[in-house]
């Protein structure tokens, strides 16, 4: 009875510590998606009622577009009306003053179309769940930071601040109004993305974050909201905020 039960203890011993099975090989064919193909009614009516509400959510206007808004470098209209949003919305959220909010170019995945903006337009424009941050930066590090954008052809940056690009290199730095201070430190509105050394932002890494759970896409459609709700259609102007600059 004793040599069994150690033949069967054994046998799990041996069993538990083998090496885990692997598939051999693996094999995949491809569908290629065409009208040929019945849709599944039992799939549909699962998904029917999800996809009217969505479709609903998604259609909601929520303001008004004279001209389609695109984004474009050194500056464009749409970049600077969000980092318009990104400053004050910030202000607001966090109480506190904002000394200059900012976009990353890449950050900006669709334009603006003439007409109605819907909520689906903003989903378009912002597809990413990104956190509205503040970092609290010292005037070396802010101009490393400007220096980046401007390597990388331009960022849009809020109302009051803005900056010349000469051989890819920032100039004339004006951070709310004033020239840039290496001595001052400033806050600045940005992305969990950005601020995590996405887009090769390496300089923000480690900084501390002022994280309330904002999203930006949702800050957007607030923002757009109150612009509309005071009578005005949403516009996005070339004011000459960062430009290439050659004299």
């Amino acid at each position: 009875m004793v040599g069994r039960i150690l033949s069967v203890m054994i046998s799990l011993t041996c069993f538990c510590c083998s090496a885990p099975n692997l598939p051999i090989t693996v094999a995949h064919q491809r569908y290629r998606i065409e009208k040929k193909f019945e849709p599944d009614t039992v799939m549909v009516q699962l998904v029917n009622p999800f996809a009217a509400e969505v479709k609903k959510t998604m259609g909601e206007v929520i303001g008004f577009a004279n001209s389609t808004m695109y984004r474009k470098q050194p500056e464009s209209g749409l970049g600077n009306m969000m980092a318009d949003c990104m400053q004050q919305m910030a202000a607001r959220k966090y109480g506190q003053k904002v000394d200059i909010g900012l976009i990353n170019y890449e950050g900006i995945r669709a334009p603006i179309h003439r007409g109605n903006i819907t909520v689906g337009s903003v989903y378009e424009l912002m597809p990413f769940d990104n956190i509205l941050v503040l970092q609290e930066l010292s005037g070396v590090v802010l101009e490393k930071l400007i220096q980046h954008t401007a390597s990388m052809g331009g960022w849009s940056v809020s109302a009051g601040s803005g900056y010349k690009i000469k051989d890819r290199k920032a100039v004339d730095i004006v951070i709310d109004g004033k020239p840039l201070n290496l001595k001052l430190r400033y806050t600045i509105a940005n992305t969990d993305y950005i601020a995590n050394g996405g887009d090769n932002t390496a300089v923000l890494k480690g900084i501390p974050q002022h994280n309330k759970g904002y999203l930006l896409r949702d800050i957007l459609i607030a923002y757009i909201k109150e612009i509309t709700a005071g009578g005005k259609p949403v516009e996005g102007r070339i004011e000459n905020r960062v430009i290439q600059w050659n004299e």
